[in-house]
């Protein structure tokens, strides 16, 4: 009797195991929410997205993806309230490095709003072996969170802007102003998360625009930066012009006017406004006796460096050099000048850039010269000029 009662007892434990077991594999009723429905996550108190895969792992990504891709196509239909600001950061096209790109702000926005994102729960069709993967946010946790980070931008906007007004050092202003931008977009991509977050579709909007405080740096830089642009040696001038036209791009205010002229009036077309930086440098050419019986070749070099006008402090150097070959000597030289004038401008545009909105640290050393002080015994200027060292 004893052993019939302990047999019934381990099948009773044998099947439940079989039953867990076949509820842990997928054995279970199709939950609601596989069809876009549960009373489980309602909509009003979650937000979902669902994932199906052959695998786990592709289903939760899968499950992942659809909360971002929520998030995402909210935060690219209002994006046209910073358009004014992203096409100001894509004016250049030398530093890709730092361009505040719409992708940029959705991506670290969506990253963000994603650290609350959970997975909620998983099933297997037992028939199709398929993956189901529910993910999910508590829409109330998840926008306490984002409310937070977004009263921390509030705070640092206004510290930015409150550095930027003094004005009493024109490089710092435009920094500061500009740093309150690039936060401002950040803020406002959050506000748009938070309001797709909230069921009642409402945000928390800024006491700035981003039009207005984008328009406030650029009268900012037209009122008190200038840029002076001085270049010796050989084919000066398409050099010049080169260099003038990538700084324009980057939206830096440029004068055209002579090295060494005198300042114009205040009703000139500079305004009066004394140079706060200066590019200047040295470019050369020299033919190269190459053995070739087909091509003829050209080196070409350049040392450049930015410095402050008052104070001779340099603050960026440029240095670069390169070797161009063609069938004639003319088209070899020609080749050669339309090659550094495309590195040389870019280098250059990029490295002021980087030094006057504050993306880059000013240089501890400066770069080896490209240009030798003098020609060497296999190499002859390709114009008969010997520039100024």
């Amino acid at each position: 009797m004893l052993k019939s009662r302990t047999i019934a007892a381990l099948t009773i434990i044998a099947l439940g195991g079989l039953l867990a077991s076949c509820a842990w594999f997928g054995n279970r009723a199709q939950p609601a929410w596989v069809e876009g429905r549960s009373a489980d996550y309602p909509a009003d108190q979650y937000l979902l997205g669902i994932g199906q895969a052959n695998s786990r792992p592709s289903a939760e990504e899968r499950a992942y993806g659809a909360v971002s891709r929520i998030f995402k196509a909210k935060v690219e239909a209002e994006s046209k309230d910073w358009e004014s600001f992203l096409v100001l950061e894509a004016r250049g096209k030398a530093n890709t490095e730092r361009r505040l790109t719409l992708d940029q702000v959705t991506r670290v926005s969506t990253d963000k709003v994603l650290e609350s994102v959970r997975i909620l729960d998983a099933w297997v069709n037992p028939a199709s072996r398929q993956h189901h993967v529910l993910a999910g946010m508590h829409r109330a946790q998840a926008g306490t969170a984002l409310a937070e980070r977004m009263t921390e931008l509030d705070r640092t906007i206004e510290t930015d802007l409150a550095e930027s007004r003094p004005a009493a050092d024109v490089l710092t202003a435009i920094r500061s102003l500009r740093r309150a931008i690039k936060n401002l977009v950040l803020r406002e991509a959050y506000n748009a998360d938070l309001r797709v977050i909230r069921a009642s579709g409402q945000g928390t909007p800024s006491r700035h625009r981003v039009p207005e405080l984008t328009g406030a740096l650029e009268q900012f830089m037209a009122a008190h930066l200038l840029v002076g642009v001085e270049v010796l040696g050989d084919q000066v001038e398409p050099v010049r012009r080169a260099v003038i036209e990538g700084l324009v791009r980057e939206g830096l205010p440029v004068t055209a006017r002579p090295a060494g002229a005198e300042e114009p009036a205040a009703g000139g077309r500079d305004g009066g406004k004394p140079l706060e930086l200066l590019v200047k440098g040295t470019v050369r050419l020299f033919d190269v006796d190459v053995p070739d019986p087909r091509f003829r070749y050209v080196r070409w070099c350049s040392d450049f460096v930015i410095l402050e006008p008052g104070t001779q402090h340099v603050v960026g150097a440029v240095s670069r050099g390169g070797r161009e070959g063609h069938l004639t000597q003319g088209e070899a030289t020609a080749k050669a000048v339309r090659v550094m004038q495309q590195e040389v401008s870019s280098e250059l545009a990029r490295t002021l850039a980087g030094y006057v909105y504050g993306d880059t640290d000013q240089p501890a050393d400066l770069p080896p010269a490209a240009c030798p002080q003098s020609a060497h015994g296999d190499e002859t200027p390709a114009v008969q000029k010997k520039p100024p060292l």
